[in-house]
């Protein structure tokens, strides 16, 4: 039921990569203690919105500790990739609980070792301010390989506001991002799906303007 594949080979990882991965596995056993106001006041409900309508083989791009478990659509076939083996450890344990049955499988995003057109959609939620800027198109690439064509790409992720409040307060907060989870608000992750080949269909922002909701669209099918 709760299935689980061995890492696959990947690109030989960037120093911010490996860097990412050394945090993950210090932070995993304090993580979602960290991100619990965040989780029950917001994430939770945008998380369920990013899954919704989804059928048949969806991939979880980073799937961290399991939060989007929850998110699941019945009857779809998931598959859980994360860089970390720490935090995939927690998703497992938070798939048992909640009774589903998931496929986890540790791997780099810019390499994870499956089969090109395995999957009919990808989320990633928060991943991709993750993501170091060197690995940014590699991991888009890879996305776009292994979601068939015509299928659908969505990302749920951090931005960089435009309002002199709200940017403020991403200055205060952007040291105590880098440092507890490698991340950061100015990812262009939005540039590197274009770059990728694929099709935009919706960008809109669902919190104030600084979390951004994307759909893309992998050419074909």
């Amino acid at each position: 039921m709760f299935e689980s594949s061995p890492a696959a080979p990947s690109l030989a990882a960037s120093g911010a990569t490996a860097e990412s991965r050394r945090k993950y596995q210090r932070i995993a056993p304090v993580y979602d203690l960290l991100d619990a106001v965040y989780e029950r006041s917001w994430k939770a409900r945008l998380r369920h919105a990013a899954f919704a309508g989804l059928t048949g083989r969806v991939l979880d791009a980073g799937a961290g500790t399991g939060c989007n478990i929850p998110a699941y659509p019945a009857g779809a076939l998931v598959t859980a990739v994360d860089l970390s083996p720490a935090m995939l450890d927690r998703a497992r344990r938070r798939a048992e609980r909640l009774g589903r049955a998931v496929s986890f499988r540790e791997a780099d995003l810019t390499a994870t070792g499956l089969p090109a057109g395995s999957f009919d959609a990808a989320v990633a939620t928060f991943v991709f301010c993750v993501v170091p800027e060197d690995a940014q198109g590699p991991a888009w690439a890879e996305l776009a390989r292994l979601v068939r064509p015509g299928g659908e790409i969505r990302v749920l992720d951090y931005a960089r506001s435009r309002k002199p409040l709200a940017r403020a307060w991403e200055d205060l907060m952007a040291p105590w991002l880098n440092f507890a989870f490698a991340a950061r608000y100015t990812a262009a992750y939005d540039r590197h799906a274009v770059a990728a080949g694929l099709e935009p269909v919706e960008d809109r922002f669902v919190v104030g303007d600084v979390v951004r909701f994307l759909r893309f669209r992998v050419p074909g099918g």
